[in-house]
């Protein structure tokens, strides 16, 4: 395999009538894997020869993504703190047809308190100010969103680039990122052309997201792949390279609207593409499973999988998401019985 080697480090000041001691890299660490600090990515040149050089077990993948279904399990006050984990983690999303405003601003309350305040105050956590990481809305919400979480901390993601399909002309979907930009959105959500990927066009496909990329600006871009039509895991993985030597700052499952969204062996993949890519240049990049989550029991095995693969540095909202809002129902029903000992019906936790 050729391989890409880009460290980032910073250069001591020649200076010497700088007072300021220089900053290493490892005090701007985005990330630490395997003790080496990683800084956020902004993307290297397209090796073909690496993305050619993918290769992927597939049954060996699905065994030890069933191994974390059936391996690990976590109990008590232990459960308890990752499923309040999942929820800081969480991108609480309405992507329907028929939002509104109204919905839209009731999924920001939701955002704010996630966990009703009766609960905090049974689990004693009342300082940790639990709120999820970010609302992801359609771009004509964006403004609604960024109004109701004003002050919160919480981020406002937009779904862009001709969502779910991806198939409008480039310059509108170029477009369309900037004008949600403006609008005040913290996050964009990007789809990628698949074709590109069936066709092996890797050359459009980077020039493509790095587009995307220059278009997002200050704003973090996440890559969704559309896996459930990929057809197969080598494409995923793939995929996945391209769109991080682009300058991906999280690569993502799904739309949520393929027949097949996120499931733990494409996770598999798509983290340990992640794991190379951050062994070979030196960025960290985020991971983002959606569509098709939705118990709390399927949080706790994509934390599971984020921990073994990537370790520490990955469990937290800068690098890792749910693209999720039906699962924290599911969350609040459990903290409640740990709280209780008893389970609450589905209709006392609503989301919106």
């Amino acid at each position: 395999m050729s391989n890409v080697t880009r460290t980032p480090g910073s250069t001591p000041s020649l200076d010497k009538r700088a007072p300021e001691a220089s900053i290493s890299p490892a005090d701007t660490a985005l990330a630490h894997l395997r003790g080496r600090a990683l800084q956020a990515n902004s993307g290297v040149p397209l090796n073909l020869d690496w993305v050619e050089d993918v290769r992927v077990n597939t049954s060996a993948v699905e065994r030890r993504a069933q191994s974390l279904v059936t391996r690990r399990t976590v109990k008590k006050d232990y459960q308890a703190a990752w499923l309040l984990r999942a929820i800081s983690c969480m991108d609480l999303t309405t992507l329907s047809g028929d939002d509104t405003d109204e919905r839209v601003r009731r999924l920001c309350a939701k955002a704010r308190q996630p966990i009703q305040h009766e609960l905090v105050a049974k689990l004693g956590i009342e300082s940790l100010d639990i709120k999820v990481a970010a609302v992801c809305v359609y771009h004509v919400f964006v403004e609604t969103a960024r109004r109701a979480l004003e002050g919160s901390g919480i981020r406002v993601a937009a779904v862009s680039t001709g969502f779910p399909a991806g198939l409008s002309p480039l310059s509108d979907r170029v477009d369309e990122i900037r004008r949600s930009v403006e609008a005040g959105a913290d996050e964009i959500d990007v789809v990628i052309t698949r074709a590109h990927v069936f066709a092996a066009k890797w050359q459009a496909l980077y020039d493509e997201v790095a587009a995307f990329k220059h278009a997002c600006g200050p704003a973090h871009m996440k890559v969704i792949l559309g896996t459930g039509d990929l057809l197969t895991l080598r494409n995923v993985a793939r995929a996945s390279v391209v769109a991080m030597m682009a300058g991906a700052d999280f690569i993502k499952t799904s739309t949520g609207k393929e027949p097949v969204n996120a499931t733990l062996p494409v996770g598999l993949v798509m983290t340990r593409a992640i794991r190379e890519f951050a062994n070979q240049t030196g960025f960290a990049v985020g991971f983002k499973p959606a569509g098709g989550i939705r118990t709390a029991k399927q949080s706790l095995e994509w934390l599971s999988l984020m921990k073994d693969e990537l370790g520490p540095s990955w469990l937290k909202s800068d690098l890792f998401r749910f693209g999720a809002s039906g699962m924290l129902a599911d969350i609040e029903r459990q903290l409640e019985h740990h709280a209780t000992g008893r389970y609450s019906a589905d209709y006392r936790h609503p989301i919106a």
